[in-house]
């Protein structure tokens, strides 16, 4: 007999025989009968499993305990009890493994999500951590239907790479030199000749530079790929390994650029809401109340757009005492961007025409001289979920910015050469999908919306 998944089970008419597999949830009952719940990872909801006590071995029921993983066989019967409308009368169960009760750490009670993430590699297992995590691929095959749909091209970038795209320096090198006995040159420092590559090499931060390349061969691409942060930040935003979404695109203009990444995100909303309604009722009712009222908002919602400069006096304004005092040329913090959002639009918001010193050396410089043109989605309770701008396809200020910065133009000639052959108008932005399953999901801490976190001091499983 061929199993079916629980979710399908769940979507059934009651009658004939079926086969499930899971892992055991809870078991009750008494003298007579015993009840067990049983989840395959297929759905948020369990299916009840019947048994007639009598019918079994009294040993094979002692070892169905929570965590067990066991194989059913029975009747797909109308059940009696509330919550479910079938359930299956079990005629035959097999325990596929045991779970000793007095060590399985994924008891029936609360656990904090601070213990959770110390058993990552049993928290997919929990209610909360199961809807994230299909939420998570939802998430991804939408992102590529959208794409898809749009006519994109998929380009996969390189992992390993000679160039800082943000130019922060922040990266993870990648060697197979012997760290006990480094090759020195003459004057002290590594000889990476003696490297794999043969030069110095990193873990990427970003896909975009060589996505810029593709646009300008293939018009729309996109990327979604890890990506990787030296950062030492143990906040409940940062990760040292993440998952980012960058289109590039060809002949866009700043002002096509933001339609995009808007009609982009409320896509992926909207495909949550129609396509994860079990998780996200789930996580509404026990991580954060105000979830789908806050999905459904963002898709109705028309995003406020504005100049840096029109932030700045707002914030200004405001007459608040944030904690980062505001004045024009800085860089935004979090709670400049959410007061923004949250408080007095009340709606996202898309900041384009950031100060040139405060963001990266291939954004496109304005006329003014002294801004360039960025653009910054923010989000209620996020903040900055994705930023992006006009790439500079003007050779002349492009090698000027990069010697303003000092920046070394001997990792970067290829990426130049795209201005010096055929060079074009092009756009595109970047998108962290952790901060996106943040908001979807509803989840506090960037740490649960991935199933393995990478942070300082932190990399195990």
């Amino acid at each position: 007999m061929k199993r079916t998944k629980v979710i399908k089970l769940l979507q059934q008419e009651p009658g004939g025989d079926v086969l499930v597999k899971g892992w055991v949830r809870t078991k009750r009952g008494n003298k007579n009968v015993t009840f067990i719940a049983l989840n395959d990872g297929s759905t948020i909801n369990n299916i009840q499993i019947v048994c007639d006590t009598a019918s079994f071995d009294e040993t094979l029921l002692k070892q169905i305990t929570t965590g067990a993983c066991i194989a059913v066989k029975g009747e797909l019967v109308a059940s009696l009890g509330s919550g479910q409308s079938v359930e299956i009368q079990a005629r035959d169960i097999e325990v596929l493994g045991t779970a000793d009760p007095d060590i399985y750490p994924l008891q029936k009670k609360g656990h904090s999500m601070e213990f959770l993430r110390e058993i990552a590699h049993l928290r997919p297992r929990t209610n909360t951590f199961g809807a994230v995590f299909r939420i998570r691929h939802a998430m991804a095959f939408a992102i590529h239907k959208f794409f898809n749909d749009k006519g994109f091209v998929y380009l996969h970038t390189p992992i390993i790479t000679s160039s800082d795209c943000e130019g922060a320096g922040e990266m993870f090198h990648v060697t197979t030199l012997n760290l006990e006995n480094v090759p020195k040159n003459e004057d002290g420092t590594v000889n990476f000749n003696e490297d794999f590559f043969g030069r110095q090499t990193s873990l990427t931060v970003s896909g975009q530079l060589e996505g810029e390349l593709g646009a300008m061969a293939l018009g729309d691409i996109y990327t979604f790929g890890p990506t990787f942060r030296a950062e030492n930040s143990n906040t409940p935003r940062h990760l040292a390994e993440f998952w980012m979404i960058e289109p590039e695109m060809a002949f866009y203009e700043i002002e096509d650029n933001m339609d995009l990444a808007e009609e982009f995100i409320k896509y992926l909303v909207q495909y949550a809401l129609d396509n994860c309604k079990d998780d996200l009722n789930f996580l509404n009712n026990m991580i954060d109340k105000e979830l789908i009222s806050r999905l459904e908002s963002v898709v109705n919602t028309e995003f406020v757009r504005l100049s840096y400069t029109e932030g700045i006096e707002i914030l200004e304004k405001s007459g608040v005492k944030f904690e980062f005092p505001v004045s024009w040329g800085i860089d935004l913090q979090s709670e400049h961007e959410r007061y923004l959002v949250e408080k007095h639009f009340k709606k996202p918001v898309i900041l384009t025409n950031y100060p040139k010193e405060i963001k990266a050396f291939y954004m496109k410089l304005n006329d003014d001289g002294k801004t360039v043109r960025a653009m910054d989605v923010l989000f209620p309770k996020i903040g900055e979920i994705i930023g992006g701008s006009q790439r500079e396809e003007s050779l002349e200020k492009l090698e000027q910015r990069i010697a303003e910065l000092d920046m070394d133009y001997s990792n970067l000639w290829w990426y130049i050469d795209t201005r010096r052959f055929g060079t074009a108008p092009h756009s595109g932005f970047g998108l962290g999908f952790e901060r996106l399953l943040l908001f979807v999901t509803g989840m506090a801490n960037i740490r649960d919306v991935i199933p393995f976190p990478r942070t300082p001091k932190s990399a195990e499983f």
